[in-house]
């Protein structure tokens, strides 16, 4: 399978950025096609006790053949000041359409995965995620 670890790089609390429709993202990714719910699952703690390294994982159900297999993944947030988490390519070779990685999440916020196959169907999951002790924040002098 398809293995990537990577940590978002450090934000400061001031950059953070009320909740914002992620519609827009996910029209970037999928044009005018609204992804439908199933076959994608998105797995993080639904309860983070620290934001600084929150483990998560896509996977698509998928036989990953050559007729039939995902062949892009996108991962957004809604409120850390990138939104744009992750976007991975995938193929027949991958073998598994998983993806896993570290995220950092500056406060309590929804994720959201979008998945396309190679049939042109975009696939999509969501998860709400609490967070207890938020990253990012610094104490002032």
């Amino acid at each position: 399978g398809v293995g990537i670890s990577a940590v978002a790089l450090p934000l400061r609390a001031q950059q953070l950025m009320p909740a914002q429709d992620l519609r827009p993202l996910i029209r970037g990714v999928a044009g005018d096609l609204p992804p439908r719910p199933g076959r994608i699952r998105l797995t993080l703690p639904q309860l983070a006790e620290n934001g600084n390294s929150v483990p998560l994982v896509v996977s698509v159900e998928s036989p990953m053949t050559p007729p039939d297999h995902v062949t892009a993944i996108a991962i957004f947030n809604e409120r850390n000041p990138e939104r744009d988490v992750a976007r991975f390519a995938l193929g027949p070779r991958s073998g598994l359409a998983r993806v896993s990685m570290r995220i950092r999440l500056a406060t309590s916020q929804r994720l959201v995965a979008v998945a396309r196959t190679s049939d042109g169907a975009y696939w999509s999951d969501a998860i709400d995620v609490v967070v207890v002790l938020a990253a990012c924040i610094e104490g002032e002098s």
